[in-house]
């Protein structure tokens, strides 16, 4: 399961105007009516359903919870998902490279 802070290019300690935010902008791009990414509807899809996960008090307490008692077995892959999430939520689209 990808990180919803991912997905909405933000970071965990963010605001929930943060997170609006984010969602707003992200769904405004992908939305099926104005994307014509044939992912589109799959990828608008995603972002609502973080969006609607951690614009939730409480559901974002258990998510924040489940994620902090993981286990990273790559911290050095983790990061850089974290950064490829942020330039992907700014319109830029990274290479990713095969050792990754």
């Amino acid at each position: 399961m990808e990180n919803l802070y991912h997905i909405l290019g933000v970071a965990p300690n963010a605001s929930t105007e943060e997170i609006k935010k984010a969602y707003r902008s992200l769904a405004m791009r992908h939305h099926p009516d104005r994307s014509t990414d044939a992912n589109a509807q799959s990828k608008f899809n995603t972002i609502k359903s973080a969006y609607e996960l951690l614009a939730n008090p409480k559901k974002r307490a258990e998510y924040n919870q489940r994620l902090s008692n993981r286990i990273i077995l790559d911290a050095e892959k983790e990061s850089h998902a974290l950064w490829f999430a942020l330039f992907k939520r700014c319109g830029v689209e990274i290479p990713h490279h095969s050792s990754h």
